[in-house]
């Protein structure tokens, strides 16, 4: 093959792989979007009464979702704490909380949408979109 050919080859084999790459990014885009706005239908019946319309929560008594350092640290206790509920101290953005947060009785699909909804919201915004298979597999493991 000469060098034209193989360079020409090349060429097309990087722009179809780059295409492909781009699909894959756009599919997850949509995916979090759809996602997101079936978490936020959640957040507002199940979430809000505490952590408020805009994740300010309640100074003092219910943390902040909004630009949260607890919230964005570690996803699994995030589902932990969706699944089994939270109770004892916690520190979110160098304030102290100490209330009880009730289990959500919410199933896998539902824990993923709203977790992928208030981490990419009120200033949050995550590395990877939380799935429901990441929520069952956290579920299993605290059986």
């Amino acid at each position: 093959m000469n060098t034209k050919k193989l360079t020409l080859l090349t060429l097309f084999c990087g722009l179809l792989l780059a295409s492909f790459s781009f699909k894959s990014a756009e599919d997850q885009s949509d995916a979090l979007k759809k996602s997101m706005a079936a978490g936020k239908n959640t957040y507002n019946q199940v979430c809000m009464a505490c952590h408020m319309d805009k994740g300010q929560g309640i100074p003092n008594v219910f943390p902040p979702l909004a630009k949260s350092d607890y919230l964005m640290k570690d996803v699994t206790r995030n589902i932990k704490n969706l699944i089994e509920g939270l109770q004892g101290e916690i520190t979110v953005n160098g304030k102290k909380y100490n209330q009880v947060m009730p289990a959500s009785g919410l199933d896998d699909t539902d824990i993923a949408n709203v977790l992928n909804y208030v981490m990419n919201s009120f200033g949050n915004k995550a590395e990877k979109m939380v799935t429901k298979e990441q929520v069952a597999k956290v579920r299993a493991s605290l059986k």
